[in-house]
């Protein structure tokens, strides 16, 4: 169902229907179009505790009067030398791609204990009974990659009505890390149109052609993005596992599908993108708005955005504007971009590129570095930085124990309790932005760092909103302490006493440079320009100012 509202949703529009089936013939599934899989997995089960049998018997699944009925019985069934309780289908489309839309116009079953799910998987995944595995099946799941466009019952936490999709992938080990939701009215008795939007930039998934969950990681390769090469269909009700118990009184569920449809951009394009424009929007201390918009023929336009050694690729519908966020920066510091417009085909626009400077704000907020944990334990410790931007306060944690893999970050909210996936800006840095606080208010955040084997969580950090601080620790006689600032090639330091050591770190905590040379003219000519942080000790005494290089 692709509208003009949908489209402006999205960041690449597919429009030619390339693979479809639309249900018309009474009777057994298209088998040009459709496999089943029905051959069980080493060790006589199906995958997450599942207790049913997948089979191709007409009664699980068939097409009347249009529609595509899959639907899981209650009934003892014996296959592969193992007896289950339950059958079921499951199917795959004898049809894979790379890149596209998907529309799939459904009914679903709402039953406790039931598991549709309409997904999509690599092509080359090893997964014995699958239609690709004997002539593809290279890759073991999650590196294959797995995009759920659609599943209802498996968060029980979750109102009624509620539908998930997600993405599993290498660098969240498989764990459903990587997903939205939304409600969809009248769940189990109305048809729903459940879509995903899949371009080389990101994945996008709509309801009813509105979009509820984007996924976009900050760095693309094969563990966060292994979604650059060919995925099938797969069509299916699982029944129990982690879908939760199934009541006795249960005897059979239904998912009732109107039609099938992938779309792609078939058409040879030629032409190059015009009328292409870049300004700035929205600048804070760590990020700048770049606002882009160009139009071509094809329907979508691609950026391309350098800057420093950094580059960033994103596309968005021709002739509608494009707001992108240039994250991490740092404070009170000029930074150049070199801006490209092309179309998907690679046709490049006349005039590229274009040349944007903006200079980011100074910095209102606090900052610091710690080891202490609420929960599981850190051996280096976390930075962290809360830095008031308007009204919002964004919350950013890196993680520096390098002992842990497959991190994923959670915010806490203390009162009341809330958590929220956090954004994966680089490294092990972490960030959320939470939205229309009050200035002067007190909030009181942790972060959960959740890894394979365990999870660590940060104590409880109170900020003041709008406050401007740095990390003072048994400050010892500051009006004894001052430089000049800002400073250039060198920071020439004035003290009434000794100083036995100066450390210059920068905003999330990271060491830069150390002088344990008695010295009062310490060089820095060799310092990015931004924000830092300058510690002067003497004896167990610690005190830190803020510092600007220019």
């Amino acid at each position: 169902m692709i509208t003009a509202s949908s489209k402006a949703q999205v960041d690449v529009v597919y429009t030619d229907l390339v693979w479809s089936d639309e249900f018309e013939t009474n009777g057994a599934i298209n088998s040009t179009k459709w496999h089943h899989q029905t051959q069980l997995p080493n060790g006589g089960s199906w995958f997450n505790g599942e207790v049913q049998h997948y089979t191709n018997l007409i009664s699980n699944s068939f097409v009347n009067e249009g529609f595509l009925t899959i639907k899981a019985i209650k009934e003892p069934y014996t296959n592969q030398g193992v007896t289950k309780q339950y059958t079921s289908a499951r199917l795959n489309s004898k049809f894979a791609f790379l890149y596209g839309r998907v529309d799939i116009r459904a009914k679903i079953p709402t039953n406790q204990g039931t598991w549709p799910a309409l997904w999509m998987l690599g092509k080359n995944v090893n997964e014995i009974g699958g239609f690709f595995n004997a002539e593809f099946g290279t890759t073991n799941w999650p590196a294959c990659g797995e995009i759920d466009i659609m599943e209802h019952g498996i968060t029980p936490s979750q109102p009624a009505g509620f539908i998930q999709s997600a993405l599993h992938t290498p660098s969240s080990f498989g764990n459903t890390v990587n997903h939205g939701g939304t409600i969809a009215s009248n769940l189990g008795n109305d048809f729903h149109v459940y879509s995903v939007n899949w371009s080389p930039f990101q994945i996008t998934f709509l309801l009813d052609g509105v979009a509820f969950y984007t996924y976009n990681p900050a760095v693309k390769n094969a563990s966060t993005w292994p979604f650059d090469a060919e995925q099938y269909l797969l069509l299916n009700i699982a029944m129990g596992g982690v879908a939760g118990n199934i009541p006795s009184s249960f005897t059979q569920a239904s998912m009732e599908i109107d039609y099938v449809r992938v779309y792609q951009n078939l058409q040879v394009d030629t032409e190059a993108p015009t009328n292409f424009t870049a300004t700035v929007g929205n600048v804070t201390s760590s990020t700048i708005e770049l606002l882009l918009n160009a139009t071509d023929n094809s329907g979508n336009v691609a950026y391309s955005i350098n800057y420093g050694d950094q580059t960033i690729n994103t596309a968005n519908p021709s002739g509608v504007e494009k707001s992108v966020i240039v994250p991490n920066l740092m404070p009170t510091t000029t930074y150049n971009f070199s801006i490209s417009a092309s179309d998907v085909a690679g046709n490049q626009y006349s005039n590229n590129p274009l040349l944007l400077s903006a200079t980011t704000t100074g910095v209102t907020g606090c900052s610091g570095t710690d080891t202490e944990a609420q929960q599981g334990s850190f051996s280096t410790g976390y930075n962290y930085i809360f830095e008031t931007i308007g009204n919002d306060v964004k919350i950013t944690f890196e993680l520096l124990d390098t002992d842990k893999v497959g991190v994923v970050a959670f915010l806490w909210r203390q009162t009341p309790f809330t958590e929220y996936q956090m954004t994966n800006v680089s490294g092990s840095t972490y960030s959320y932005t939470i939205t229309n606080q009050t200035i002067g208010a007190t909030i009181s955040y942790a972060v959960k760092f959740a890894y394979a084997g365990g999870l660590s969580v940060t104590k409880y950090l109170t900020y003041v909103v709008g406050d401007n601080c740095s990390l003072t620790v048994n400050a010892f006689e500051l009006d004894k302490f001052s430089f000049q600032n800002p400073v250039t090639d060198f920071i020439n330091i004035h003290t009434t006493v000794a100083i036995d050591k100066v450390e210059i770190y920068t905003l999330l905590g990271k060491l830069v440079l150390s002088s344990s040379t008695p010295t009062e003219s310490i060089a820095v000519k060799n310092l990015a320009k931004g924000v830092y942080l300058l510690a002067v000790y003497q004896g167990d005494k610690k005190s830190i100012k803020k510092m600007i290089v220019k």
